[in-house]
């Protein structure tokens, strides 16, 4: 189990974690909620029916981080083949789409990130050190969905687009400063592919 995600009666997955790997997990799902901030009317809205039909931004968000955590449906305008009026659609298409479905994304986003907080939180330690991180079905979704984006946050820090760019990762020398970001981020997805296959065990 270390390292890696293992199947649990009952349909959930489990993993064992050391003291390190928690405080590095936890850590980076704060960062995350902190990056993607409360809801439109703050984390307790005193009307939550007003939230619910409030409308999101309809421009994409200038931190690249939020771009790719966030981006846009449809073509990206800028990469439109054709006149400047189809770029123009592709781009009005794109605010209306964000406009009443972003809020909904991020309210999502900052859940699953709570769940994997709350989860780590809740750990009872082992003599050894470090816990054995048990979830249920429903936390493991919640996990695997903050996991992808811990992964997607860390890509766009990194400057990843395509699989020539995680190749390279590889070999990057030691006194590389984003050395410790591309370990994370190899190690986050390990920890996801291991999720993945464990819930469709």
């Amino acid at each position: 189990m270390p390292g890696h995600f293992e199947p649990i009666p009952g349909g959930g997955a489990a993993v064992a974690l050391d003291d390190v790997e928690i405080s590095i997990i936890r850590s980076l799902a704060v960062q995350l909620l902190e990056l993607i901030g409360p809801g439109p009317g703050g984390d307790a809205p005193e009307d939550p029916l007003a939230e619910l039909f409030a409308e999101g931004p309809s421009e994409p968000p200038a931190d690249p981080v939020l771009r790719r955590l966030f981006p846009d449906a449809y073509v990206d305008p800028e990469q439109v083949p054709g006149t400047a009026a189809e770029a123009e659609e592709a781009r009005a298409h794109s605010a209306e789409f964000r406009r009443y479905t972003e809020n909904d994304l991020r309210a999502g986003k900052r859940e699953n990130a709570l769940v994997v907080i709350r989860s780590l939180d809740a750990l009872a330690p082992v003599d050894e050190g470090g816990a054995i991180l048990k979830l249920a079905p429903a936390e493991s979704r919640c996990w695997l969905g903050a996991l992808n984006d811990l992964r997607l946050a860390i890509g766009a820090r990194l400057e990843i687009t395509d699989e020539d760019d995680t190749d390279l990762l590889y070999r990057l020398p030691d006194e590389d400063p984003r050395k410790p970001m591309v370990l994370a981020y190899l190690w986050l997805g390990g920890l996801q592919e291991t999720l993945v296959t464990t819930l469709m065990s």
